[in-house]
């Protein structure tokens, strides 16, 4: 079977990741990419067509397509594609508000393609696994999801405000852990470094089983931290994803018998496993998910409806902060 013909529009910092990875992908030929500056300022394409619109990648008769153009023109870059019956899978977050991620989903599903989202953070390793072993039961009861993305401001983001940029990676990898979607939100936001945008958010959430969310992302910290922690009934997994570990910290089987101590605490300490796991890149496995989807075989991919849902609760979020109430679904 002949390969499949890929393009790639949107030539940043993102562009360049995803061309690396198309380019050497099993099964795919990267046949051409393109940007609206029509400049390659990372020299992604290595000798393909350079172009400058989505209508010049679809004259290229590309099976599917990968965008990482600006958040704002994901929604006429995306149309464009469906329109043409090429598969896509979109940068996150899906759109800038929800009615276009709304428009996007459904060009998508009444043209019959595979659209997805790419919410890279379900392929890190100590994600995949902590959601293998909460679906076998290693925590128990599940009560709580805690997440902290922070650090220093990136430069290449100029359109979306951080609760869209960041917390969206964390809106997702939640509902999808814990395979709930979420019911409320609340949220506060500060304006810190002068941005037309919000760069600071605290979200607290919960989602349909009852299981309680909480969401620390900033712009403003001079460190870098990508941290969830699971906590149930068994005892807590804590994913850190700059590394790709997962740690497991489990309630202890001692009895406490000094019961002041055993009050206070409700739980002891027990044994703490790092778990040895594979570490693919996430970037790798999440276009080796959509390729497997575009030819219809078995494949984990964020789907359409997933993203819309995503920019709803981050809108949510937003509208939350502004608001001072709590937003339910």
């Amino acid at each position: 079977m002949a390969n499949l013909r890929a393009g790639l529009i949107g030539l940043g910092m993102m562009g360049r990741n995803h061309g690396r990875v198309l380019a050497g992908l099993d099964g795919v030929d990267l046949v051409a990419v393109a940007d609206a500056s029509g400049q390659d300022p990372h020299g992604v394409a290595k000798g393909r067509p350079l172009l400058s619109s989505v209508e010049e990648l679809i004259e290229a008769r590309i099976d599917y397509a990968m965008v990482a153009v600006p958040t704002v023109y994901h929604e006429p870059v995306a149309t464009a594609l469906a329109a043409a019956g090429v598969h896509a899978m979109i940068e996150k977050p899906l759109a800038q508000d929800t009615p276009a991620a709304q428009r996007i989903a459904k060009a998508f599903a009444d043209a019959g393609l595979v659209g997805a989202v790419g919410h890279i953070e379900r392929y890190n390793p100590a994600l995949q696994q902590a959601r293998a072993r909460l679906e076998n039961g290693d925590l128990g009861d599940v009560y709580q999801i805690v997440t902290r993305r922070q650090g220093p401001f990136p430069a290449r983001i100029a359109d979306v405000g951080v609760v869209k940029d960041l917390a969206t990676h964390d809106i997702d990898l939640t509902s999808w852990v814990r395979q709930q979607p979420y019911a409320s939100v609340a949220a506060g936001t500060a304006h810190r470094s002068g941005r037309e945008f919000e760069d600071l958010v605290s979200i607290t959430g919960r989602l349909a089983d009852g299981t309680v969310t909480n969401h620390l992302v900033n712009w403003l910290s001079p460190f870098k931290e990508r941290v969830t922690v699971i906590t149930g009934q068994k005892g807590a997994f804590v994913a850190d994803t700059l590394t790709a570990d997962l740690t497991f910290h489990a309630n202890g089987s001692v009895e406490t018998t000094w019961s002041d101590i055993a009050n206070f605490r409700g739980v002891s300490e027990g044994d703490v496993v790092r778990y040895a796991i594979p570490k693919r890149e996430p970037l790798l496995v999440e276009h080796e998910n959509f390729r497997d989807a575009v030819l219809g075989l078995e494949a984990d991919i964020v789907t359409l409806e997933q993203g819309l849902a995503t920019v709803r609760v981050a809108e949510a979020a937003i509208e939350s902060s502004r608001t001072g109430t709590t937003i339910t679904f």
